[in-house]
């Protein structure tokens, strides 16, 4: 793989440049030579180089513009300069401009062979992590979100068709399922990433406020108002409004919201002048308003408003096999947030919080794993540290299989690998954490019992 690398010779000594040419092919290496910088930049414009070995002094374009050009045309192609007229000040400037290195001629090749060798190898691994992140984001998240259940998968198939949009979202689930952080995905690999992300808590905010919070006002406009203040909308003028608890929204405001989403403007409470916005709503919601609509407490036309994209989160006891991917991704944040070296989490641990309901959800899930690692004392999650109430509890636990008597230890292995492995939807990993052995060990019954 490193030995196909492309590597372009720039230098207007033509036997220089067959020279470098000559020892790099010997081992692999595909080589272009040419002996100006005008031509090299043409290549490297028009194809897919790895590596720009430069001489430093020539004419026109020299070395340094080379450099310069190259990286911001192809921040990954490595750039290697060779002078004659080496200087610490030349050394200085080519690594601080991005060179991989400096090299004085006349060249010894095995260095120079080295050097390149090194520079392709740092360019593979980049590559390499690059696609492994996007492999991994696409099999276990969408921008930061963790999950590879079926529920899962269909909520980021909707969130990549939405993507590129600047459509109405609502969002609907249960407190703690993560609606904010899938609004903040669907604006930050959208089109307004760039501009504000603004969110507001209908539910938290006092009736008689929530319109100033919104629209804003104007000196004086009611008792404390003793300054012009901005609203929730202008702060997010060319971005995104993300309105939380929009269920819990009195109808008076409903409506003024209604008029801003139809006409496009806003007036501060206390004045008569409108102010033109450009604002992406996302909603979140944990009620029912198709059933607050049809119990007049909720606007009608303003749920159509609202619902035209509509994403529903699944409680986190509908997603279970993903439970150890976020165990796993919690313990990495929060190991590093308390700086604690946790080195894993006991089977019987793992267990216990796989078989707890979570009506809490995620954010629930959340908080116990950082409870977990506070009180950690050896590095290792185990039972002890689990919060006491999720530890005790029977009521919410999930049942196990039962087996009926008469029933042979093999075939009761095989019935339990065969439903854990239905369970976790086939993925092998996370059924031998939830039994408890090693994976090596789930293989070789997989292949004792004939599972596939």
């Amino acid at each position: 793989m490193i030995r196909k690398a492309h590597v372009l010779i720039i230098d207007d000594e033509k036997n220089q440049a067959d020279a470098l040419s000559e020892s790099l092919s010997k081992i692999g290496y595909k080589c272009s030579t040419v002996t100006s910088g005008k031509k090299g930049l043409e290549i490297i414009r028009n194809g897919e180089i790895d590596i720009v070995i430069t001489d430093l002094i020539m004419l026109n374009i020299d070395g340094m513009e080379i450099l310069k050009e190259t990286k911001e045309i192809s921040p990954e192609t490595e750039v290697i300069l060779i002078t004659g007229h080496g200087s610490i000040e030349n050394a200085v400037t080519a690594m601080q401009k991005g060179a991989v290195t400096y090299l004085l001629k006349p060249i010894n090749i095995d260095h120079l062979r080295t050097v390149v060798d090194k520079a392709v190898e740092k360019q593979s691994l980049v590559r390499r992590n690059r696609e492994l992140h996007k492999q991994l984001e696409e099999k276990y998240g969408f921008a930061g979100i963790t999950g590879n259940s079926q529920p899962m998968h269909r909520i980021f198939h909707i969130l990549k068709q939405i993507a590129s949009t600047t459509a109405t979202v609502l969002i609907v689930g249960e407190s703690g399922t993560g609606k904010e952080l899938i609004a903040r995905a669907i604006h930050y690999t959208g089109p307004r990433k760039n501009n504000p992300f603004v969110a507001l808590n209908s539910a938290a905010i006092a009736d008689t406020l929530l319109e100033s919070e919104l629209f804003g006002h104007e000196k004086g406009a009611f008792t404390g108002a003793l300054n012009q203040r901005m609203g929730k909308f202008e702060y997010a003028n060319n971005g995104t409004l993300f309105l939380d608890e929009v269920g819990d929204m009195p109808l008076s405001t409903q409506v003024k919201l209604l008029r801003v989403i139809e006409d496009g403007r806003i007036m501060r409470v206390g004045s008569n002048e409108t102010i033109k916005v450009d604002v992406r709503i996302l909603a979140a919601t944990n009620k029912d308003l198709g059933k607050l609509v049809e119990e007049e407490k909720f606007r009608e036309d303003l749920y159509f408003r609202f619902n035209v994209v509509c994403l529903r989160l699944p409680p986190l006891r509908e997603r279970q096999e993903d439970i150890f991917l976020l165990i796993d991704a919690f313990i990495q944040e929060f190991s590093s947030k308390h700086g604690k070296k946790i080195k894993g989490i006991t089977p019987e641990a793992r267990k216990i919080l796989f078989q707890y309901s979570w009506p809490g959800n995620v954010r629930e899930l959340k908080n116990c794993v950082e409870s977990m690692i506070i009180f950690s004392m050896d590095g290792v999650l185990d039972s002890n540290n689990i919060p006491e109430h999720i530890y005790k509890s029977n009521k919410t636990a999930l049942p196990g299989p039962v087996f009926p008597v008469g029933i042979t230890l093999d075939e009761m292995e095989k019935e339990l690998i065969t439903k854990t492995l239905a369970y976790v939807s086939g993925n092998r990993s996370e059924t031998a954490k939830i039994l408890g052995i090693g994976e090596r060990t789930l293989y070789r019954k997989l292949d004792r019992y004939g599972l596939k």
